[in-house]
Formats: C-alpha cells, structure tokens, sequence
C-alpha cells in the first residue's frame, strides 16, 4: 500500500503541535485554572470499526463516499471537565458536505496524562 498523499513528516507534525502548546495551550490553561487535554486515542481497531459502521450506515442511505469531520468539544460532566475530540460523519467527502445526523458520532477516546507530546 502506498502512503497517503495527506500525510506529513513526523517534523511537520512535531512543529504543528508545539505551535498549538505555545500558543493556545497558556491561553486555555490560563483560563480554565488548569491544564486541558490536548491529545485524544482510539486504537486502529475502534478507528476501522467506526469507518465501517459509517460506510455500512452510509451505504443504506444510498450515500457511496461519506466523510469524516473532526469536532473539538469538551466533557461538562462527573466524567470529566477536560477537552476531547469527536468524529462525526458526513453525507460525503467534501469539506462542505453536510454533518449526517442519522448516524451517531463516534467519541469516548482516552486521554493521556499529563498530555503526550507529539
């Protein structure tokens, strides 16, 4: 299999996380009074299974190329206060595709902690 055409170098992706900590991590932390999660998990394998769940649901609603957006939110709750990621997914793979409600989102990743750096 051939490497994805979006992907970046292990640098491109160190530099795209100290650039999110040195610049939005002391703003968040500041304001919350302590430090937010900034990394999220999911195995390959609950990765595979959401996309399949997805193309599989897609499919039955006669939709042949869904996509994937990824939301930031943040748990308000017993569970937690910090930040996490959802995947959501959408009536195709087009960034203006709409969000397709009639499938649930997929979240409930763990967190590293502290945060891992990239």
């Amino acid at each position: 299999m051939s490497k994805p055409t979006k992907c970046v170098s292990v640098q491109t992706a160190r530099d795209l996380q100290n650039n999110w900590v040195a610049t939005r991590q002391p703003e968040i932390d500041r304001a919350l009074g302590y430090t937010d999660a900034r990394e999220v998990f999911y195995s390959v394998e609950e990765l595979e299974e959401f996309l399949n769940y997805v193309k599989s649901e897609s499919k039955k609603q006669g939709i042949t190329n869904p996509g994937i957006r990824i939301y930031f939110g943040a748990y308000n709750d017993v569970k937690s206060n910090k930040a996490t990621l959802f995947l959501a997914p959408t009536t195709g793979d087009d960034k203006n595709s709409d969000n397709n409600y009639s499938i649930e989102a997929l979240n409930d990743g763990t967190q590293g902690w502290p945060p891992k750096n990239y």
